[in-house]
């Protein structure tokens, strides 16, 4: 593995006003120094765009506090090729993280557009780039969906991964080959992440936790998936950034093969709990916390305001993650437990809704 001194090096984030972006920015800007951290995101209304504009200003305020590093955001697409490429030129990156997609399996099925925009066209000008303007290394989101309707877990990067059972699976799985063929054919040392369901304080309101919560908070009734047996494992949105600050700082090697030609550097790893926890018990946990933080009353009638249903198209029972790779790559294992990170999100719910 090539290790990587990120102090004085310049990174590129996209997708830095999305929940993993931000925070990996505020990250990068609390713990390393001097660093140059420029950002890119079309800030789309896929959802509340208040929330990426709070990350924003929460990310402004970490840079004011470090006026020896340097954060530069810019509003584009990764879609649009000569912005992309520009940038490039400009800046002359090290270290690329590309977390800038459009996320979501169910939206996938409504207005699959989007994502052959942002996941298939867009990766495709970042690798562009980085075939053009060489990069220390270039690490990128993929996601848990690649495992499709895989039965053996924990899942593991050494399993196949061709049933993917959404749309947005099916992006995900195919920016790890292209970025193995550019890692192969241009030497591009590239680190894919298959993240497992994160959440946390400021995420996305369209995952389960959040589009709960608003619900409960409405009268609303939640629906539950799969009769409740479902298994999901959630990761707090600290311990993925984490492991992607740790794996920045680790590129795969290049070599020369056998044949003379290079041996693609190109590497996959999860980043998950590795414990899955039951959407019942999820769902128990999250209402204590809410009654805790003063979203909800004490004496909410919560068995009155969920439903148990049948499972939804390109859903998958249980996501599991093995992440002994990582572990021993990396030494990193995720920690924080799910009601610790349900907490702070309660916490941090009640003050940005004023509740």
């Amino acid at each position: 593995m090539q290790k990587i001194d990120l102090k004085n090096k310049t990174v590129l984030v996209t997708g830095a006003a999305g929940f993993i972006g931000a925070n990996l920015v505020m990250e990068l800007m609390k713990t390393v120094s001097p660093i140059t951290v420029i950002g890119l995101d079309n800030v789309n209304d896929y959802y509340d765009v208040s929330i990426k504009e709070f990350r924003l200003n929460e990310i402004q305020k970490v840079a004011d506090s470090h006026p020896e590093s340097r954060w530069e955001f810019i509003r584009g697409n990764i879609a649009d090729k000569s912005l992309v490429e520009s940038l490039f030129e400009k800046y002359g990156f090290a270290v690329v993280v590309n977390l800038a997609a459009q996320a979501g399996v169910r939206y996938s099925i409504t207005n699959p557009d989007v994502y052959i925009e942002s996941n298939i066209i867009g990766f495709y000008n970042i690798l562009e780039a980085c075939r053009n303007h060489p990069v220390e290394h270039l690490v990128y989101a993929s996601s848990s969906s690649v495992y499709g309707s895989n039965k053996k877990i924990p899942y593991s990067t050494d399993d196949k991964v061709d049933n993917p059972v959404s749309l947005y699976a099916a992006t995900k799985k195919s920016n790890e080959l292209l970025a193995h063929s550019y890692s192969k054919l241009y030497n591009i040392p590239s680190t894919g992440l298959r993240f497992f369901t994160v959440y946390g304080p400021a995420g996305r309101p369209d995952m389960a936790y959040f589009g709960f919560t608003d619900k409960l908070r409405q009268g609303k009734v939640i629906q539950i998936f799969n009769f409740g047996n479902c298994k999901r494992d959630f990761t707090y949105v600290d311990d993925i950034v984490e492991g992607v600050k740790r794996v920045m700082q680790g590129a795969p090697e290049k070599k020369t093969g056998e044949d003379g030609l290079p041996e693609p550097p190109y590497a996959v790893y999860n980043i998950g709990n590795s414990s899955p926890e039951n959407l019942l018990d999820f769902v128990d946990i999250l209402q204590q916390e809410l009654i805790a933080a003063g979203v909800l009353p004490e004496d909410y009638d919560f068995e009155a305001h969920k439903e148990l249903v049948p499972m939804q198209p390109g859903d998958v029972p249980v996501t599991f993650a093995d992440t002994s790779a990582l572990e021993r790559d990396f030494g990193f294992k995720p920690s924080t437990t799910l009601r610790e990170g349900l907490r702070r999100f309660a916490r941090w719910y009640k003050d940005f809704y004023e509740v």
